[in-house]
């Protein structure tokens, strides 16, 4: 498979800040998945540090399994707020991600990065601050990769992780609980919903520290 670099539409700018302030509230991802009604959501992938939380456009790069890739060209196709989205099958036997790409990563001004499968240098990606969500570490590449570096081989294309389609553009919300995928044509359909749904929670909040009982909850809301 040859390499390809393709361009990316992004949402418009105002509707992402939009989600970027969704990110305030207790569990976004859960509040963006319950608002697509269940879908959408990416578990297994944790961050860096817990309190890491990102919502922006997705800039997606598919690889073949277990390919030692330098991602760091990919770096001159995206824009600040960006996410990076590497589906590399869950791959554990690769580092595809490590310090120095977070590093480079910070200067582009990313929002941050998900790598479906392993990564290393983690120390110091947590001393950096980047915000990155992985499936497990190790220290070395693939054996067979070792000497044969080669580019990605395709750059914003549809991807899938966890059984979820990723397109470029699309907005992906992300914290210690997981990922949550927007469709870009969905987008604003989803934020409205999720504005409900934050609305809703407070609600329920409210009325449990008000000494509303379960039966009385189930009774108004229908499920918590």
């Amino acid at each position: 498979m040859k390499t390809l670099y393709n361009d990316v539409t992004r949402p418009p700018k105002e509707l992402v800040e939009q989600f970027v302030a969704v990110l305030d509230e207790y569990s976004p991802s859960c509040l963006v998945t319950d608002a697509r009604k269940r879908v959408g959501g990416i578990g297994g992938l944790l961050p860096v540090k817990p309190h890491h939380k990102i919502a922006g456009p997705a800039v997606t790069v598919a690889l073949s399994i277990d390919d030692l890739v330098d991602c760091m060209p990919m770096l001159t196709k995206v824009q600040p707020g960006d996410v990076m989205v590497i589906a590399c099958h869950e791959t554990r036997r690769t580092a595809m991600w490590g310090g120095l790409m977070s590093t480079l990563s910070l200067k582009a001004e990313l929002a941050g990065a998900i790598v479906d499968g392993a990564i290393r240098d983690v120390d110091e990606i947590r001393d950096l601050d980047f915000p990155i969500w992985y499936r497990s570490t190790v220290p070395r590449p693939s054996p067979s990769q070792v000497h044969d570096r080669t580019e990605p081989v395709q750059f914003n294309v549809p991807v899938v992780v966890d059984g979820q389609i990723i397109n470029p553009g699309d907005i992906v919300v992300a914290d210690e609980n997981g990922i949550a995928v927007v469709p870009s044509l969905e987008a604003q359909d989803v934020l409205d919903g999720t504005r409900m749904q934050i609305g809703k929670e407070k609600l329920v909040r409210d009325k449990i520290n008000s000494g509303a009982t379960l039966a009385e909850l189930l009774a108004e809301f229908g499920h918590l």
